[in-house]
Formats: structure tokens, sequence, C-alpha cells
């Protein structure tokens, strides 16, 4: 799929962009041109150091801010696909900086269109977050907007032979400034802050993520919000699996959080189709044959009023689940 083709990743000195750089690499060994556009010098250098040019002579890193648009056109020159994945994302960052987190994570989605859409790239796919559905803070709500951008954009792409779809998921296992680390570094200490011991999370690994990164890029028609079926996790089940002698202190919840989080609501459920391993939320209206999709993905209707929360799930980490996927994806050599 992506041999011969040239990618780019905005915040793509990220987790998730790092781990696609590995995949894409693996899986595709003649891919023409990989382009890691981020703000941050000190995080491109610091990549180089595993993805040099000498060993990985397709890559290319491209200092910039989705701020700026024009910088934005001169990195898109030449690009076939874009996967943005670019904003600021700590809740209660954003509530502070809110201003800040508008020209990012809004401002930032316009610009990604409209260079997309004055080159030649001919897929976007844009990160979303659970916290963009039903949004109680300023970055949820912020994402919320970049997804109905994203999505909006098929309709003003004219006779351009582009398509732009989103994906949603949950709390990426071992992302940066996320609580599975942030557990780890204070194990030591002998406590774990809790905000609130009724708190779950929908939960996926960082391959996970990408694997369903890719899947948009090969199977998108244009317009879809892709949605995973992936387990859930009480807060105070991975407190248990990392610290099980540690005192548990609740602290409360930060400002902007929620005890448990969605990925599609009853109202959502009208237009979300099942298609086996993901969910897709269609826009009210499509560019195409809602019929030819069906028989495509041999997509069915969820039933009306369907809800997706992380504390409704029917799928479940136990503490001992939970030890098993941090050995196998974080820390293998840890002692659980």
């Amino acid at each position: 799929m992506l041999n011969n083709k040239s990618i780019l990743i905005t915040g793509g000195t990220g987790s998730l962009g790092k781990e696609l750089t590995k995949t894409i690499f693996n899986k595709w060994p003649d891919v023409k041109r990989l382009v890691i556009y981020s703000r941050d010098e000190q995080k491109q250098f610091q990549m180089a150091q595993e993805f040099s040019e000498i060993n990985y002579p397709a890559i290319r890193y491209f200092i910039g801010d989705v701020r700026d648009l024009e910088r934005l056109k001169r990195a898109f020159n030449g690009i076939d696909y874009v996967i943005h994945a670019a904003a600021m994302k700590h809740v209660h960052i954003a509530e502070y900086n809110p201003d800040e987190c508008v020209k990012t994570n809004i401002g930032g989605a316009e610009h990604v269109i409209m260079a997309a859409l004055s080159s030649n790239v001919s897929k976007v796919v844009a990160l979303s977050t659970d916290k963009a559905c039903a949004p109680i803070n300023l970055y949820g709500a912020t994402k919320l907007t970049s997804d109905k951008l994203f999505i909006a954009a098929n309709n003003i792409r004219g006779n351009q032979d582009i398509k732009f779809s989103v994906v949603r998921y949950g709390n990426v296992m071992g992302s940066n400034g996320s609580v599975i680390p942030f557990f780890m570094k204070k194990r030591a200490e002998g406590v774990l802050p809790i905000t609130d011991p009724a708190m779950t999370r929908f939960n996926i690994s960082l391959q996970d993520g990408v694997n369903m990164v890719l899947h948009a890029l090969e199977n998108a028609w244009g317009g879809e919000l892709f949605v995973p079926k992936i387990p859930s996790y009480k807060i105070l089940d991975v407190a248990k699996a990392i610290g099980p002698d540690c005192e548990h202190k609740i602290v409360g919840i930060r400002p902007g959080e929620k005890v448990h989080e969605q990925m599609i609501t009853t109202s959502d459920s009208f237009t979300t189709y099942d298609l086996g391993k993901y969910y897709a939320i269609l826009p009210q209206s499509t560019s195409w044959d809602l019929n030819e999709f069906k028989k495509h993905f041999n997509a069915e209707l969820v039933p009306q009023g369907f809800e997706y929360s992380s504390d409704k799930n029917e799928k479940w980490e136990t503490v001992e689940s939970l030890r098993q996927l941090f050995k196998e994806h974080l820390y293998p050599d840890f002692n659980f």
C-alpha cells in the first residue's frame, strides 16, 4: 500500500508518530518518502538517533508548526498521504491556555485541510480522541471541531481525488503523559494518586492505534469516523497491577476530566455502522452510495440508542491481563 508513496506525519515525533514510522519501514521498505513534520527540534534530533537518514534514506525531518499554513503547503509538496497527529492534548494545560489550544487544534486542522486541497495529496487521516465525544473540556471541544472540519472537507474537494477521514480511540497504553508511566514513576514512592476510584477508560495499544490509522488510509471512502472495538479498564485495577502494595491516595478529578469516557453517543447511533473490527460513524450525507458501502464492508447499522461508553463496555481488562499487556508492550524486563 505505501511502497513508492510519500507520507507526511504531523506531530510525527510523538508516541504514535514514532510507532507509525517503525511500522511503515518494517512493512513497506520501498516507501518513497516519510516526512516527520513537527515544531520541536530537540524531539526531531532525538528521533533521528533511532531513525537516521543514513539508515533510513527515505526519512525527512521538517521543522514546522501546523499553525503556519505556508510552511505546511511547502511540506505537502509531492506528498501522497497525510496523517495528522499534531495537537495540544493535555486536558489541564488546554484549560489554562485555551487560546493556544484553539490555535493548534482547530486552526491547525483548517491549515492541514487547506494545504492538502492546494496540493496533490490523495488521502488525509486525522487522529481524534474519546474526549471529542460529548466533550466537557476545551481539548475535547477543539478535537470535536477538528473532526467536523475534516469530515466536512470531503464536501469542498470539488473534482479533486482526495479523501478525508478520522480515527477516534481511547487512551493509548503507555503514551507520553498517560497514567501508566505516571504510576510506574510514583510506584517507588509507595503512593499512587487516584483521581476518582470509580474512573474507567478505554484502552488501546500503540500498535493497535497504528493499525487503525493504516486501516483508514487503505479503506476509507471519505467522511468516516472510525472507532475501534477495544476493552476498558478501571483505574483502580491499573493501580493494583502496577503497585499492589502502594497506598491509593484520592486526589480528586482535575479540571475538565470525566469519570467515564464515550466514543459513540446515542445520538451518533443513527449513522453508526458495525464493520466488524471497527465502528464507523458516517456523515448525514455522503458523496458516495451508502448501499454500495454497506455491501462492500458488510456493514450493519447499530441499534438506535446504541452507546459506546467506557463504563458500559462488554470487554474489560483485569489486573492480570493488564500486567501481561504491560510486560508485552511496555516493560518486558519488569517483574510485576
